[in-house]
């Protein structure tokens, strides 16, 4: 009986470490998402809201870096569009960008026009104390919607996880 109670420890242990893990995550979902949008509904803030981010995932841009840029900016220069002051700026084409706090990050094109055609993006990031089991913040809290990862590597390693623990459990 000891061991089979080991085992049952050992597999929740791993179970509640595959949730904790960091991810990268594609902005959009795809590789030429990083645009003008076609509509409101096509938004990145629509794919955004839709999803859940936690300290030290990253998003990570595709993007042709001879036509466009990703810039890191203030609250204040995201809802102006103002390109002139970034906190980071990226030209490369493939951008990845670290989250590494809790709260929101305002992101937006340093194409000219752009932004003001829609390309930006808000992601909010939640405290490690909501990353488990809590509603989206409120987008009143933090002017813009909350969001997150949606990783296929998540449920692959969490179906993994339960394989393991099934077959563990075979064991006893």
């Amino acid at each position: 009986m000891a061991v089979f109670s080991r085992a049952i420890s050992a597999f929740v242990v791993l179970l509640l470490f595959s949730f904790s893990e960091a991810k990268e995550v594609l902005v959009g979902g795809k590789s030429d998402a990083w645009k003008i949008p076609s509509s409101q509904s096509d938004s990145l803030n629509q794919w955004a809201g839709s999803s859940r981010f936690r300290i030290g995932d990253s998003l990570v841009w595709k993007y042709d870096g001879a036509k466009d840029s990703v810039l890191l900016v203030s609250k204040e220069d995201y809802a102006n569009c103002n390109t002139s002051n970034p906190i980071e700026e990226h030209k490369d084409g493939n951008t990845k960008v670290k989250l590494d706090r809790s709260g929101a990050f305002y992101f937006i094109s340093g194409a000219e026009g752009h932004c003001q055609k829609g390309q930006k993006l808000v992601v909010v990031v939640l405290s490690p104390r909501h990353a488990v089991i809590s509603p989206a913040p409120s987008p009143v809290e933090f002017e813009g919607p909350a969001v997150a990862p949606t990783s296929s590597a998540t449920r692959l390693q969490s179906g993994l996880m339960v394989a393991l623990g099934v077959f563990a459990l075979g064991l006893f």
